[in-house]
């Protein structure tokens, strides 16, 4: 089921996204009195095709990692005499400047849009209290303590541990004081707590910046019980079964299921004993670990799971606002969101954030599938942030993108007349070369990461 869920939902995902982008270029070339020749979603193969009145062919090709509007344009072949103010080369640059930024600012509105119908629908949020504070860490030095509610980062709210997160994620890689409000527990009071940050995380692969700040965050307790095996895990293989309960890792009490995870996590490859209660009465079973993770920071894998508890109510929020509110939410989640893609991207190229946090379809396609499965909600959510990732990088002044051909008009505008043909042809052959490169280091990732 999950697959047919990845799959249905990366296909919804890139259908939507590029049908949009190249909407937004579409319609303001018809505006601009632009004869377009094709609209395509995919590459490839045609699987539909129909004409519409205008003479423009609509197509859904079989590759569905894009797609393009094609104009008529004396520079792709020769136009005849009565349609050459249709062409693309002969509108003024304010209008080729217009035609070429419709597409990312579509992706902007769409995920404006879902942003809207996602704070309206409302979410379940765990409130963002603190479960424990690690001896010596960055949250102990600053004072934090197990109990206290993080109530805002850096002068932003903090209404769940998503948001928390959020906030983490904007200052990887930097230096300074990250500001953090707390509420003591059982009481109204708020106090303030200063973390200071040195370089924080520069350079780590999906960082965890919660678990870096040495906090956990409060959660039920849940007995360490088998309720899920993996066929091709150590558990299985070791002859562990379901309604195992799991006493002891080693010797060492377990009472809680995650304590067992963070003691498991530590142990990549190890070969362990667990004292496991089966119908009343215990017994030893010997375990070798398997090694999940990047190489140079390698986890345990044991290969099972537990059912899940109820949370307590009072331990939940619920956030949503009416169709007025959720107008001005929209926009600022898609601004907020818009700065902290630039940013990561700013970060990557001077070296304070991984390149392994780059991601690519592979990635993109289990996103896709996993959100699918968890809900509209989700989903909707995921899609506005792939809408916007798409819609910044193709406003990078890259040429072959969206960004690269506004840098060229613009250039163009400044001069009064364009760049020769030889420069923007460099500029292509270059701009071709990062892209694929980019996209490549990307799929790398990806691998890596399976």
């Amino acid at each position: 089921m999950s697959a047919l869920y990845m799959i249905v939902g990366t296909l919804i995902a890139l259908g939507v996204l590029v049908t949009f982008h190249e909407f937004g270029h579409f319609w303001i070339a018809r505006k601009c009195g632009i004869k377009v020749l094709r609209f395509s979603v995919g590459f490839g193969t045609p699987l539909l095709r129909w004409h519409d009145r205008h003479g423009t062919e609509f197509v859904v090709a079989a590759i569905p990692l894009g797609g393009y509007v094609k104009m008529l344009d004396e520079r792709e072949g020769d136009v005849p005499l009565d349609q050459l103010e249709h062409a693309f080369n002969r509108k003024t640059v304010g209008q080729r400047i217009a035609v070429v930024a419709a597409g990312p600012i579509a992706n902007f509105l769409l995920a404006i849009g879902f942003f809207w119908v996602v704070a309206m629908l409302g979410s379940q949020q765990v409130k963002p209290i603190i479960g424990s504070v690690e001896v010596s860490s960055l949250a102990a030095e600053a004072g934090f303590a197990a109990g206290q509610e993080i109530v805002s980062i850096d002068g932003e709210p903090t209404n769940g541990w998503s948001a928390v997160n959020l906030q983490l994620v904007r200052r990887l890689g930097e230096t300074g004081n990250l500001d953090i409000t707390v509420r003591e527990p059982g009481s109204s009071v708020e106090s303030p707590r200063q973390v200071a940050l040195n370089k924080w995380l520069q350079g780590v692969g999906e960082p965890d910046p919660i678990a870096a700040l040495g906090i956990t965050p409060w959660r039920p307790q849940i007995p360490p019980v088998l309720d899920q095996l993996d066929p091709q895990g150590p558990a299985g293989a070791a002859g562990l079964q379901l309604g195992d309960r799991l006493v002891a890792l080693d010797q060492q009490p377990l009472d809680d299921w995650q304590q067992l995870v963070d003691r498991v996590r530590g142990l990549p490859g190890k070969s362990v004993v667990f004292t496991v209660e089966r119908d009343g009465a215990q017994r030893d079973v010997p375990v070798t670990l398997a090694t999940r993770g990047e190489p140079d920071a390698p986890t345990g894998y044991l290969g099972a799971g537990v059912k899940g508890v109820d949370w307590p109510s009072d331990m939940l929020r619920e956030v949503s606002h009416g169709p007025i509110a959720a107008i001005g939410e929209s926009f600022k989640r898609t601004w907020t969101m818009s700065l902290l893609t630039l940013d990561s991207l700013k970060k990557m190229l001077f070296g304070e954030l991984s390149v392994k946090n780059l991601s690519g379809p592979i990635t993109i396609a289990k996103v896709a599938g996993a959100s699918a499965e968890s809900g509209l909600g989700d989903f909707l959510n995921f899609l506005a942030y792939l809408s916007i990732s798409l819609g910044v990088l193709n406003l990078l002044p890259i040429p072959v993108l969206d960004g690269g051909h506004l840098l060229f008009y613009l250039v163009e505008w400044v001069r009064g007349r364009p760049l020769s043909e030889r420069v923007q042809g460099w500029g292509m052959q270059i701009g071709i070369s990062l892209v694929v490169g980019v996209m490549l280091l990307a799929l790398v990732n990806d691998l890596s990461r399976l």
